[in-house]
């Protein structure tokens, strides 16, 4: 399902979760799929040791994609000194490009909130010493996000809140620490995304980043209507057209933007 115009510009994926079941039939597809759309890289999500280990191998077989490595908050308390020192390891390889998914989340609290903030340090602390980018994940837990980002804030490389789907004050708040905005198709969501659609055009050209979070968040805008409710990178223009929308820009600026803002913030060899 290409959009029209689509193939016309390049795109960056910033986080895909290739390595999830529902992609284990067809993934060759899904990625030719993706490259026919205009998405001629994808950044595959690690969310724990075993699954950060998964992406930096499909890294290997696929050329057009990279990897992050790291704890997802809801892992934290399963995280192990060995799980760790892998994350580490993973990270010295130039196809993994970022330190994540990591960070708090305590919508659901499915690992403590202690340990959250505990490992969460432990991935600041080794952004600080081998500077490689965040790619972090907050849910409900900004005020603690915050707070502790600021600690560490003049020692930490680039870093992007992935999915934002937050408030107009907590977007503010990243933004004047720099940081940069990961958009996915929660703001095609007429249900849910609609604060995020009106404070999206506040996110300065150099801040924002695309991903799809595939499978999850299918964009509803899609016309007609999937059969699958699985999102894959190949639907990214239908965020990039929402965005324009919502930014009062074309598709080819949205689409410039972010590309370049990936590749620099990912040093991709692109």
């Amino acid at each position: 399902m290409v959009l029209d115009g689509a193939n016309s510009v390049s795109l960056i994926d910033i986080g895909v979760n290739l390595t999830n079941s529902r992609f284990d039939k067809d993934r060759d597809d899904i990625i030719s799929a993706a490259q026919s759309a205009g998405v001629v890289s994808q950044i595959i999500t690690g969310t724990n040791a075993k699954e950060s280990q998964h992406a930096f191998q499909l890294t290997q077989q696929y050329p057009t994609l990279y990897s992050t490595a790291g704890c997802h908050p809801h892992d934290s308390q399963h995280l192990t000194a060995d799980d760790f020192k892998l994350i580490q390891n993973l990270l010295t390889h130039k196809h993994v490009v970022a330190i994540g998914e990591c960070g708090l989340d305590f919508n659901r609290n499915y690992s403590p909130p202690d340990m959250q903030i505990q490992v969460f340090r432990q991935h600041l602390e080794l952004a600080c010493e081998i500077q490689k980018p965040l790619f972090l994940h907050e849910r409900d837990a900004s005020e603690s996000m915050l707070s502790i980002l600021d600690e560490y804030l003049p020692q930490l490389p680039n870093a992007v809140v992935h999915c934002f789907t937050g408030s107009q004050v907590v977007l503010e708040s990243y933004l004047e620490r720099n940081l940069h905005i990961g958009i996915t198709g929660w703001i095609c969501d007429e249900r849910r995304g609609q604060d995020l659609a009106n404070i999206v055009h506040l996110i300065p050209d150099d801040k924002l980043m695309i991903e799809t979070d595939a499978p999850y968040l299918i964009p509803r805008s899609i016309r007609p209507k999937p059969k699958s409710s699985r999102n894959i990178p190949e639907y990214l223009p239908h965020l990039v057209k929402k965005l324009a929308e919502c930014r009062s820009q074309s598709f080819e600026h949205i689409a410039n933007i972010s590309f370049e803002n990936t590749k620099r913030f990912f040093k991709l060899p692109l």
